[in-house]
């Protein structure tokens, strides 16, 4: 997955920097990739992040809290990601009258790994963090690395969670990745520049290049989505926004690793979950396979579903049937939200 997308992007850019003189070689190790990483950035139009830190009980956590008023949703974003990606995740509901908190994970950006390494800890973090801000109970709304955390949290924390979605979810042990020397090898900031480069260059190259990570897509069907994600304006504005929450990449790449380290433990508490369940996941799942859904499936109690057929790890989002997708998120969040 990661090993053809890094391939792919060093293989292109180095196709760009063949014969490119000395000093425009030197010009790209100076070139500070243009990376907005102001704390309250507007990621997309009408979507601004206001980052900030709690000092909990067990560590500090940073976060970001939209809306006034209105039920708390959790947004626990993917790997690496951070609180703008998390808020940025759950954007398509910021209109629906919830309140959306959306924490950086430990390890990623402003919240130290220290302040939780394992499911437990992060659970038991996100606990602190809405005791350290006044909030009693929470939906939360969990993705891809981030729903083994979520799972953590509904399972220790029943009384917290009134409702609970998972999106491309890891839910079973995963051993480790044979091309994560490779992976880790390139998110350094020389990788990082090569491809925003790439980005800047041929914005084509990445989409197609991040299906080949998210997707099982045949040629045909990645050469039509990656036409759709291009010409469509929203779609297109989300995904260059989606791209940018993976930057800088050594202000992430550690909760990354760390999370990577805890998905090869042992089996998560799913049969522990007593909160409303909707599982949703792409058969067509390139990064998280849909077996992981289907395993959610079978364990957690009731536990609703939402097979999306010929979608990848981001089809909730950037795909033609998005918009059907989050319908089914929202009706089950409504349904089950304080006040229903």
């Amino acid at each position: 997955m990661w090993k053809r997308r890094v391939v792919k992007i060093v293989v292109w850019v180095l196709a760009v920097l063949v014969g490119v003189p000395a000093a425009g070689i030197a010009g790209l190790l100076l070139w500070d990739g243009g990376i907005d990483t102001d704390p309250r950035r507007e990621l997309i139009r009408g979507v601004q992040i206001d980052l900030r830190t709690a000092e909990t009980r067990l560590g500090p956590i940073e976060y970001d809290l939209y809306g006034a008023e209105g039920p708390v949703l959790l947004s626990l974003h993917a790997g690496l990601g951070g609180a703008d990606q998390g808020r940025l995740f759950a954007s398509w509901l910021q209109k629906d009258g919830f309140r959306i908190l959306s924490p950086s994970r430990p390890g990623y950006l402003g919240t130290p790994l220290d302040s939780g390494r394992t499911h437990e800890e992060q659970a038991d973090l996100l606990a602190a963090l809405l005791d350290e801000l006044g909030i009693d109970r929470v939906g939360v709304l969990a993705i891809s690395a981030g729903s083994p955390v979520g799972y953590t949290f509904a399972a220790r924390y029943p009384d917290r969670v009134w409702g609970l979605i998972s999106i491309g979810g890891l839910s079973k042990p995963r051993p480790a990745n044979p091309s994560s020397s490779l992976r880790r090898a390139f998110l350094t900031t020389v990788g990082e520049k090569l491809t925003l480069l790439t980005e800047k260059v041929s914005f084509e190259t990445i989409v197609a290049s991040t299906l080949d990570e998210t997707s099982t897509f045949t040629e045909k069907q990645r050469t039509e989505r990656v036409s759709y994600i291009v010409n469509t304006p929203h779609v297109r504005a989300f995904f260059e926004a989606m791209f940018t929450t993976t930057f800088p990449y050594p202000e992430r790449w550690t909760g990354t690793d760390n999370d990577a380290a805890q998905t090869r433990r042992g089996a998560l508490p799913l049969g522990q979950i007593k909160a409303p369940t909707l599982l949703i996941h792409g058969k067509q799942d390139g990064d998280v396979a849909f077996e992981h859904g289907e395993f959610a499936a079978e364990r957690i109690p009731d536990a609703q579903r939402h097979w999306m057929e010929h979608e990848d790890h981001l089809g909730f989002w950037l795909s033609p049937g998005a918009s059907q997708a989050q319908a089914v998120a929202r009706a089950f969040l409504r349904q089950h939200a304080p006040g229903a």
